[in-house]
C-alpha cells in the first residue's frame, strides 16, 4: 500500500490550506485524504498512477511538501486513515520530514518500509529500497517541471488534459487555441515549453517504480 502524508509549507504565515487541497484531491481519487495533524494530510492508495498524479498536483503550487511511504497497512475498510497503523505510515512519517529537509530539491521524497526482524535488511527490502530512491528521483525530476511551468502554459496544459489528450496531438491544439482565444502557434509553443511531453511520458516510469517498490515490501512480510 501507499501511505500520502502532505504537509503545508509555511503554513505560520499562511492560511489553511488543507481543507480545499482535500477537495481537489476528491476529483482526482475515491481514496479519502482526512487532515491528520495542525495543516496536513493524509491518504492511503493501492493504485501507483494515483500516488503519482496526487504528489504532482500538489507539487504543482510549490505550498506542499510530500511524503510518499510504501509498506504494509492495517486500515479497517471505511475507516480514517488515522485509525491506520503499519510500516506504510511509519515511512510516510519518515518521508514527508525528509521532504521537508530537502533544500533546494523539490520538496518529495519517497520512503518504503519493512517487516524485516533484527539488524540484517532483508534482500526483498534492499530492493524495496532502491526502487522507492528511483522513484523518488524521478518524481522529483518531473516535479521541477511541474513547479517551472507559467500560468499560461498550466492554461494550456490544463485544457489539453480535459480533453483527454496525454500529448497534445494537433487536432487537439487546433481546439484548446480556439477554447482559449490564442493561435494555434501559441499553443505549439505553450506544450513545448512546459514540458507536458516528456511529463505525460515519464508518469508511466514513475508509476512502474512505485509498484516495483512496493511488490519488494509485500514479499517481505
Amino acid at each position: 500500500m501507499y501511505v500520502l502524508t502532505i504537509d503545508q509549507r509555511g503554513s505560520t504565515g499562511d492560511i489553511d490550506r488543507v481543507p480545499d487541497l482535500i477537495a481537489e484531491l476528491g476529483t482526482l481519487t475515491h481514496a479519502p485524504f482526512e487532515r491528520s495533524v495542525g495543516d496536513e494530510l493524509q491518504g492511503v492508495l493501492e493504485d501507483a498512477a494515483e500516488v503519482v498524479e496526487i504528489a504532482l498536483h500538489a507539487l504543482r503550487s510549490g505550498r506542499w511538501y510530500v511524503g510518499i511511504g510504501i509498506g504494509t497497512v492495517q486500515l479497517m475498510t471505511g475507516a480514517s486513515p488515522r485509525e491506520g497503523s503499519g510500516s506504510g505510515f511509519v515511512a510516510a512519517r519518515k518521508a514527508v520530514e525528509l521532504a521537508k529537509g530537502a533544500a533546494g530539491q523539490v520538496p518529495l521524497s519517497v520512503v518504503s518500509g519493512s517487516m524485516g526482524r533484527g539488524r540484517e535488511v532483508p534482500p526483498a527490502a534492499k530492493e524495496g529500497s532502491m526502487a522507492s530512491a528511483n522513484a523518488q528521483a524521478v518524481l522529483r525530476l518531473i516535479g521541477r517541471v511541474v513547479q517551472q511551468r507559467t500560468e499560461a502554459q498550466w492554461r494550456v496544459v490544463d485544457r489539453l488534459r480535459e480533453l483527454q489528450t496525454g500529448e497534445g496531438r494537433h487536432g487537439s491544439q487546433k481546439q484548446v487555441a480556439r477554447d482559449l482565444g490564442i493561435t494555434e502557434q501559441s499553443v505549439s509553443r505553450a506544450v513545448l515549453r512546459s514540458g507536458w511531453p516528456e511529463e505525460w511520458a515519464a508518469r508511466p516510469a514513475a508509476a512502474m517504480l512505485l509498484d516495483y517498490a512496493r511488490s519488494q515490501i509485500e514479499g517481505d512480510r
